[in-house]
């Protein structure tokens, strides 16, 4: 029963961590497209 705790925890864990790293890529997107927005503004 214990080990099944353990590894259904882990199985979490993976899953938000992913999570996480697509959230971290859109926001990284979001903030580069808004700097290619500001230099063609200031050109």
């Amino acid at each position: 029963m214990k080990k099944i705790v353990i590894a259904l925890v882990g199985i979490v864990f993976i899953l938000v961590s992913i999570q996480g790293c697509n959230t971290v890529k859109g926001v990284g997107k979001d903030i580069e497209k808004t700097g290619e927005a500001i230099q063609r503004s200031v050109k």
